[in-house]
Formats: C-alpha cells, sequence, structure tokens
C-alpha cells in the first residue's frame, strides 16, 4: 500500500520513511500541503500523513481541499501546542491524529489500524445491506449515503460511526462504546474525537443540526439514530 508523508521538516519524513518502510509499505513524500494535493492527484494513495503548520498550504487548509473530492484516510501529525488545530482538522475530515514527538510503534500501529478499518470499508466479503431511516439511506454494497435522495460525502470513519448506528436504530451507544468498535482500542482521551466526528455527520446528513432528525444524542447516556 502507498502512504503519502507530508511535512516540512524532511527529517521526520525520512525517519517515518524507515518506520514505514520496515512494515512493507511504499512511502511517498511531500512537504508542503499544496505538494500533497499534486502528489494525490499523480499516484494512489491509501493513507496520508499530514502535518498541520507548514508554509505555502497548511495541513487544515490542505485537508479542506482535500476533502472536497477525496475520501483517503488522513492522520495528522500535530505538536502538543496545536489542540484546537487537531480539533479542527477532525471536524473538517481528518481521520485521527498523532502528537509529536511521536513513538513509533504507535505510528505505525495507528496507520495498520485506519488502513484496516479503510480496507474493510471498501470489502464485499459481507452480505450487502441496505439500512433506510424515514429520509436517511446507507447502502452498504455501494458505500453510498443519501438523504432525501441527495448524495452525502463522508469520510471513512464517518461512514462506519453512522453505519454502526443505523445498523442498530433506537440503541444507544456511548462514546466509549463507540470510540472502542471503530477505532479498536480503549476508549481512553477519545471523547473529543468521537464527538467531533458525530458534530461532522450532524452537519452533513441533517437539515438542522441544532434539530436533528436522525441522529440524536440522549444526554449523559450517548448516541442514537431515531427509530423510523
Amino acid at each position: 500500500m502507498n502512504i503519502l508523508v507530508c511535512d516540512d521538516d524532511h527529517a521526520i519524513v525520512d525517519a517515518i520513511e524507515i518506520y514505514l518502510s520496515q512494515e512493507g509499505y511504499t512511502v511517498l513524500k511531500a512537504y508542503d500541503g499544496q505538494e500533497a494535493i499534486d502528489m494525490l492527484k499523480e499516484h494512489e494513495v491509501h493513507l496520508l500523513l499530514l502535518d498541520i503548520m507548514m508554509p505555502r498550504l497548511d495541513g487544515i487548509r490542505a485537508t479542506m481541499k482535500i476533502r472536497e473530492t477525496d475520501p483517503v484516510p488522513i492522520i495528522f501529525l500535530s505538536a502538543k501546542s496545536e489542540d484546537v488545530d487537531k480539533i479542527l482538522g477532525l471536524n473538517i475530515g481528518a481521520d485521527d491524529y498523532i502528537t509529536k514527538p511521536f513513538n513509533p510503534l504507535e505510528l505505525t500501529a495507528r496507520v495498520k489500524s485506519l488502513l484496516r478499518r479503510y480496507t474493510q470499508l471498501g470489502s464485499m466479503a459481507e452480505a450487502p445491506k441496505t439500512f433506510r431511516i424515514g429520509g436517511l439511506c446507507v447502502d452498504d454494497e455501494r458505500k453510498e449515503v443519501t438523504v432525501d435522495e441527495e448524495p452525502v460525502k463522508l469520510t471513512p470513519i464517518e461512514y462506519r460511526i453512522l453505519l454502526l448506528l443505523v445498523q442498530n436504530p433506537g440503541r444507544v451507544f456511548s462514546i466509549s462504546q463507540i470510540y472502542e468498535r471503530i477505532w479498536n482500542e480503549d476508549a481512553m482521551g477519545g471523547d473529543n474525537t468521537v464527538a467531533v466526528h458525530i458534530r461532522h455527520i450532524r452537519e452533513k446528513i441533517e437539515i438542522n443540526p441544532k434539530d436533528p432528525r436522525y441522529l440524536k444524542v440522549v444526554w449523559g447516556v450517548g448516541y442514537k439514530i431515531e427509530r423510523p
């Protein structure tokens, strides 16, 4: 699989290349957001590791442009001082983030986990199903979502969260349950991550996200998709 690594620090890019190459991945390199966008147009990329603070075009603005057309999984590389940017990045379509300086084992584990989920998302091994809740339709054969017959573009993580909920209409999932099922790891500090993705899904499937028809919050408990 091809992984695009984008960071203006050449030493970081070279180090990540060593870690990922040892795991059998092919690493492509870019050093600013615009270069990453150009690489995505020229190469098949299965995952993007993207720094936030870069010259010319930063990771936030690059993600906004990428998400206009490309659902490629994105992991942000961020400094600890960039917490606000992390949340903003998740809100505009990033799937995960890792804080610098990072542990090489954690980096490769997160890459493997996200690629595994992304691969499963495209797998046709399970029987295809379509889930309808009022005007909301999730076609798990085509991996397509529509609301009132209008297509909705979701990132892979957003799709998996929505699919989990529509497969279980009326059932309330806590934030921890959602995190553990989608990220396949213990929910330690994942509250903000889940909340941002939920808010982003609402903005895409609801006419009025503040008064949702489908994705409901059960205060103090979690989230659910309302039964028809």
